[in-house]
């Protein structure tokens, strides 16, 4: 297995499932082609990837001396993070829970070959 550049975004407003969708899309794709994949998604998770993968890149330049046209996204995961709980009042004097979660982003690359 080859060296990977990672990067992290922790606690991202947005729920694991709904991150997952894009995580799914980027994984496997060369950088470039994920980064056009993201920029054309309306969805928030494509921004807060975007963001990530970028830095991923940076991390792959600078710190492992790797070609960034050879790039590809090995890993791109959204794991649980925090979850808030917060209350609704319904009728009849009762509470709802709801939850407002959070995800942890990871992506990393690898150069192919």
């Amino acid at each position: 297995m080859s060296e990977q550049a990672c990067a992290l975004h922790k606690n991202s407003k947005i729920s694991p499932q709904k991150a997952r969708l894009m995580a799914d899309a980027i994984r496997g794709l060369d950088v470039s082609r994920a980064l056009a994949v993201l920029a054309l998604s309306p969805k928030k998770s494509a921004r807060l990837y975007e963001k990530v993968l970028k830095s991923a890149i940076a991390n792959a330049e600078q710190n492992h001396g790797f070609d960034v046209d050879q790039l590809f996204v090995s890993v791109a995961t959204a794991n649980a993070g925090m979850t808030l709980k917060r209350y609704r009042p319904k009728g009849m004097g009762r509470m709802r829970q709801r939850f407002h979660r959070h995800s942890h982003l990871n992506v990393a690359v690898s150069e192919r070959g």
